[in-house]
């Protein structure tokens, strides 16, 4: 069912009391405002309660100042209905406006709460709002949303709890896997346009090893050296410490043979975890994921991660690489009545660890700035401690599921999460480690900007599957997608490797080729008079026009340096 539907129909129509988009078959008692709300969370635009109206003049005192402020006026996902002293009160309903959904998010809870549930209930009423959604599919039970729910007395029971009508839907789906590892359309990216600050994070390098890389980057980028792959980039480390290329770098700190040798082992592990066929081409154009489906509704990109699980920290790592490729490619566009993507960023917490302090700041900067770009990022993890200071400081809705107090590290992650809230009427020590499957706390911003009264949830049943689709329809989807012909077969075309390659045999043919004895005389003197003479590899390169796959990457003249973002990431003409 679309949203809009659940909003006229059924046992909902009492969330909607307040509301100026009311239809005409309302009653006036189902528009009147709770008697009991607390002016200062009420709306100013909203109605006046009329005397003697029935419906949430009924609710308790707290529970009608709470629902109150969940009363907004335009568009809204519907997360659940409030929870007050064990009993859920349907006719509260917990909602997010539409348009504040780029100003972010956090997703937070114990292992077997229901994080992921709640991801695919606010996937599925997004996609029915027309906003295209990204998420990452860790444990590969996310590809349900592509299927209509299974009925059952469970569903129904949650359903009527919550004032739901639900009915199974499936929504418009598209399937993707990192460098074609397990299900899904490929998804990869050059070297080159992950860039080092990146490429340093998931190779775990340390501060001068990331300054380093950044130099050779410098270094390829200048000189037209285009890195498309792993190869490509082992080539241009090994060049730049042999003798032919250590003075290349010479004016500008050169590179040390130690720090050489880290990368190089660095990258050869990361290969033999199977991380060189995320690198490559062709590279994927993240604008796929700004895409809506013929009936207008947003399309759910969905990324098959399982295959993938014991390299943590490459996948945290690339999704960093799809929202700065994302942050980088939009145009500015400030606030919207609804976002143009909203991406949630799953196991966040893999993104922050031993992360050095510039990728944390850079990480800080994107998110504060793609906002205004329309896009929403969710964070997904186990606790608020989990996340920066900084960043969190920037994701105005929260919906934080049950927290465990088993030790006392847990205890002090308790209360550190408590702190994060504003002030309510719940003892929230109590309820955060009292809330069930299904439940949570929730906070998030009003259509005014302002944070709405903290309210304990018992959250709707997604309408899609709550688990995953068959495989065999999973494959079927994605051959089916006309993305699969355009991005399912790899290429490897000439670029760095190859290039190095072909001047070292052309060097060392020279130096093989027997000369005549008088032209041998005549070089030995030219060379003793003019050492300097000699091109370098790097002015035969040039010579032999190796800054045309350069112009084509970024459309300015030979020689440029990539343009680069906030992560080192290079800029691509769309």
């Amino acid at each position: 069912m679309g949203e809009a539907e659940q909003q006229e129909s059924g046992p909902a129509a009492p969330e909607r009391v307040g509301a100026e988009h009311a239809t005409a078959e309302r009653t006036a008692s189902e528009r009147a405002a709770p008697e009991h709300a607390a002016p200062e969370h009420a709306a100013p635009e909203h109605a006046a309660p009329e005397p003697g109206a029935p419906g949430r003049a009924a609710l308790p005192g707290p529970v009608a100042e709470i629902a109150a402020g969940y009363a907004f006026e335009g568009p809204a996902l519907d997360l659940g209905a409030v929870l007050w002293d064990g009993a859920c009160h349907p006719d509260a309903p917990v909602r997010i406006p539409l348009p504040v959904l780029n100003r972010h998010g956090l997703v937070a809870g114990a292992t077997g709460t229901g994080k992921t549930k709640t991801l695919q209930l606010i996937a599925e009423q997004l996609s029915a709002h027309g906003v295209p959604v990204f998420l990452a599919d860790v444990k590969g039970d996310v590809s349900g949303v592509s299927a209509p729910g299974e009925d059952g007395a469970k569903v129904r029971e949650r359903a009527a709890q919550v004032g739901q009508e639900w009915t199974p839907t499936g929504f418009p789906c598209a399937f993707y896997g990192l460098g074609g590892l397990g299900p899904g359309i490929p998804v990869r990216a050059t070297v080159t346009s992950f860039g080092p600050v990146l490429l340093s994070k998931v190779l775990q390098l340390n501060r001068t090893q990331e300054q380093s890389l950044g130099l050779i980057f410098h270094y390829a980028d200048a000189k037209g050296l285009e890195l498309v792959d792993l190869k490509d980039l082992r080539a241009v480390v090994a060049f730049l410490v042999s003798d032919v290329g250590k003075p290349e770098l010479k004016g500008i700190g050169g590179l040390s043979t130690v720090t050489a040798g880290v990368i190089l082992r660095a990258l050869t592990a990361f290969e033999q975890q199977g991380a060189g066929g995320f690198f490559g081409e062709p590279e994927f154009d993240t604008a796929e994921f700004l895409k809506t489906a013929p009936d207008g509704r947003g399309t759910v990109s969905v990324l098959e991660l399982p295959a993938v699980q014991r390299q943590p920290q490459l996948f945290s790592t690339f999704l960093m690489w799809l929202l700065a490729d994302l942050f980088h490619d939009l145009p500015e566009v400030g606030d919207l009545e609804k976002p143009k993507l909203v991406f949630f960023f799953d196991e966040a917490h893999l993104l922050f660890e031993e992360a050095s302090k510039a990728f944390l700041e850079s990480i800080t900067q994107t998110v504060r700035l793609i906002r205004s770009k329309g896009v929403g990022v969710f964070f997904v993890t186990q606790t608020p401690k989990d996340v920066p200071a900084d960043v969190l400081a920037q994701l105005g809705n929260r919906v934080q599921h049950a927290l465990r107090a088993f030790t006392p590290d847990d205890a002090k992650a308790l209360k550190a999460t408590v702190r994060t809230f504003p002030e309510s009427a719940y003892d929230l020590e109590e309820v955060l480690t009292s809330l069930g499957t299904g439940e949570a706390v929730v906070t998030v911003l009003s259509e005014r900007g302002a944070p709405t009264p903290v309210a304990a949830t018992r959250l709707r049943a997604p309408e899609s599957l709550m688990g995953p689709v068959d495989p065999a329809a999973l494959d079927a989807a994605v051959k089916g997608s006309p993305l699969y012909g355009r991005y399912a077969q790899a290429v490897d075309r000439e670029s760095a490797y190859e290039r190095l390659a072909a001047d070292e045999e052309a060097r060392t043919a020279r130096a093989a080729k027997p000369k005549p004895k008088a032209e041998s005389e005549a070089a030995g003197t030219t060379r003793a008079r003019a050492p300097e003479e000699e091109p370098s590899l790097v002015e035969q390169v040039v010579g032999s026009g190796m800054f045309t796959s350069l112009a084509r990457s970024i459309g300015t003249q030979l020689g440029r340096e990539i343009s680069r973002s906030i992560f080192g990431t290079a800029r691509r003409r769309r």
